[in-house]
């Protein structure tokens, strides 16, 4: 917009005054934002709760004013807020909390596109908002599609996310210490994408040859070869962070496997592999979670602990289980904070942290 020059937010809170006013006599708020313990026919906004909403940038609609626009310190303490507050909810279904934290942290992107601020400080505030965002929906597990969170939207949400911050890295001169890191949770997201591993194998030599980058590109480069074996071996190395974005694909790579062990093993009469195999081999999060998987495609069983492969018995309906990915996601906060997590300056890279911290 040649014509015009973009302001600098100068909004203190969460949300902006007028919104929470226009909100609260509207019957808008959600149920995270009103002051708690009150009761009444129309619930009150709470300074400390409510957090500004997405809204539309529509064509003809007045530039928003510096009161409206949350600076980048603002918008980085509302990401932490989401993340120590909200995120964290034990009252609230994840679908809920997912639903809510996108819709907010979607709000934050917007509000620092429309203002001035510097390369570095937008770049702390977009990596902290993809963060939470990639945890929230990494937290939905097999249960997201009976949930009214719409999983495509929250794609394109996440998408989005990766678009925004890869841009201010493009656009800046940095430094951007997590730039690396991002970067592969940017391939791992994407996990198979030509496109994506494209674009990552354009960035500098020496930002790909950082220990976050080499680590995404060795396990796009085991899901592409088809090497279960290696790529569950990474897959339980990675932080959490890097855990969350991978995780859309294990449900895919674990059928894949799966129907080659079929192609492999499968006789008339049938051959039986120890579920223990599956479980290790898959990183499952145990015998149960080996034989859903294994009857979701049609495999019967031979007892508790077997799987048999019987000739023309596999099958492929609808999407792969999800699983709920305790050992390859949920187990890697190693007693910390998601907020813990989404502020710190660099994940450890190439190795299990939960580990470390034994």
């Amino acid at each position: 917009m040649p014509d015009y020059e973009l302001p600098v937010g100068t909004c203190r809170e969460m949300c902006p005054a007028a919104e929470r006013a226009r909100r609260e006599k509207e019957c808008r708020l959600h149920r995270f934002e009103v002051v708690p313990g009150l009761r009444g026919d129309r619930p009150r906004a709470d300074p400390q709760r409510a957090v500004k909403e997405y809204s539309r940038p529509a064509a003809g609609k007045a530039q928003p004013l510096p009161s409206q626009l949350r600076p980048p310190s603002v918008l980085l303490a509302t990401v932490r807020y989401l993340a120590s507050e909200v995120a964290e909810r034990a009252d609230a279904s994840r679908t809920e909390v997912a639903t809510f934290v996108a819709d907010r942290l979607r709000a934050v992107r917007l509000d620092l596109a429309l203002q001035r601020a510097g390369d570095s400080e937008a770049a702390v505030v977009l990596e902290a908002a993809l963060a939470v965002l990639l945890a929230v929906v990494a937290r939905l597990g097999p249960d997201a599609a009976r949930g009214p969170a719409d999983p495509v939207l929250l794609q394109a949400q996440v998408q989005e996310g990766f678009g925004s911050l890869r841009r201010c890295y493009a656009q800046g001169t940095g430094p951007h210490p997590r730039q690396s890191a991002f970067q592969g949770l940017f391939l791992l997201y994407n996990l198979g994408s030509v496109e994506a591993l494209h674009e990552v194998l354009q960035l500098p030599a020496a930002l790909r040859s950082c220990p976050a980058l080499r680590t995404a590109l060795s396990v796009d480069a085991a899901f592409r070869e088809g090497n279960t074996a290696r790529l569950f071996r990474l897959l339980r190395t990675l932080p959490f962070l890097q855990s969350c974005a991978v995780q859309c694909h294990v449900g895919h790579a674990r059928r894949r496997a799966l129907a080659r062990l079929a192609r492999a093993l499968s006789t008339p009469k049938g051959q039986t592999l120890p579920l223990g195999f599956m479980v290790h081999l898959l990183a499952l999060d145990g015998p149960e979670e080996a034989r859903d998987l294994c009857q979701a495609h049609g495999l019967p069983l031979d007892g508790q602990e077997r799987v048999v492969f019987l000739r023309g018995r596999y099958t492929e309906k609808g999407l792969p289980p999800a699983g709920t990915c305790e050992v390859l996601v949920g187990s890697k906060l190693g007693g910390r904070t998601l907020e813990e997590v989404v502020m710190a300056e660099e994940e450890e890279e190439g190795g299990d942290r939960s580990k470390s911290r034994a």
